[in-house]
Parts: C-alpha cells; structure tokens; sequence
C-alpha cells in the first residue's frame, strides 16, 4: 500500500471520462488499497480513482462513524487533557463501475468538499435517495437503496468519473469565487 498524489483542479485529468473496469485482477486490488490509504491520510470519506490519475470506474467511501459504545480517548494533540473524542471504526466500502438506477425527485443540501478541491465548501443540492448498483473486488454484482450522507457522497464521488466535480453544481459567480479562494491559499503555502 502506498499514498499517492490526489490531482486537483485545474488539472485536465479531473475533466476525463473513466472507463469501465473490465479485469478484476491484483493491480485493481492495489489500486483499491492505496486508494483507501490515500483517502485515510487525507483525510477524507470519499476518493474517486481519476483522482489519482487512473480514469477507471472505482471509488472508495468510508463514512468513518464514531462507536457510540466505545470509550472516548483524551486527546492530547490540542493541548487540552479534558478534549476527548470517540474512537473511529472504518466501514471501507467499493465501488467498481458504480451506476445508478433510480434517484427520488426529493433533494437534500450538503456543504461537500472535496480532496481535489482542498479547503473549499459550498452547498451542493442532490436527490436525497438513490438506488445504486456496483461490483466489489472479486467483480460480484451489489445493489443497494441508500439515503443521507452515503447517498450524497456516492454520488459526489460518481460525478468524478464523468469529468466533474462539486463546484460545476454550483452557479459561476461562486464557483469562481471558490477558485480565487483556492488560488490564494496557494499562493500563500
């Protein structure tokens, strides 16, 4: 396993069409594998493969919800001995050639960011249930109803594989508002 780079915009290869994947072999496996460790060391929930350069149809989203039951840790790296926060558990789950069936005319609002897009948030509309169908690793066939965070994420994540990414959704005014933002942040690292 290994972290790769995460291309980000204005790269051209953000814009490509992903191809179908056709061998469920062991380079897809290694794909998927340093997908989930790049995605970790983002940090982020989602990762799409044309977002390290690889225009195949795999995605990778783990939503990482805290256990409930779990004991919280004291954590130390803010300083503060009373900041706790739950242990994470990790709910990997692929996606290869992902498609969707069927979505409700009903929509939810989501600020999404994006690992290709880093420090930028904006307000994102999409329908709020879909019904997906996708492979796993072994090339199996899954289809599943999801709603809320997974739902959006998902198809956040689709988006990518058709060349586009969270600020085409959003009107132009602020989409350029959030590349100047982007740009500057550059200039200042």
């Amino acid at each position: 396993m290994a972290i790769r780079e995460i291309i980000e915009i204005p790269d051209p290869r953000l814009k490509q069409v992903s191809s179908p994947v056709e061998s469920f072999d062991d380079d897809l496996r290694v794909l998927v594998a340093d997908m989930f460790e790049t995605m970790y060391g983002a940090p982020g929930i989602g990762l799409a493969a044309i977002q390290l350069g690889v225009p195949q149809r795999v995605l990778v989203i783990d939503l990482q919800p805290e256990d409930p039951d779990a004991e919280p840790e004291v954590c130390h790296a803010h300083g503060d001995e009373h900041h706790t926060h739950q242990p994470v558990i990790r709910e990997p789950q692929i996606f290869i050639n992902p498609e969707i069936l069927e979505s409700s005319e009903e929509a939810t609002i989501y600020s999404e960011g994006c690992l290709s897009v880093p420090e930028i948030y904006a307000d994102v509309e999409r329908p709020s249930r879909i019904r997906a169908r996708w492979q796993d690793l072994d090339g199996k066939a899954h289809e599943e109803e999801m709603d809320g965070l997974m739902a959006t994420c998902l198809q956040h994540e689709m988006d990518h594989l058709e060349g586009i990414v969270f600020l085409d959704h959003i009107s132009r005014l602020k989409r350029n508002m959030a590349i100047k933002k982007l740009e500057k942040q550059r200039k200042a690292a």
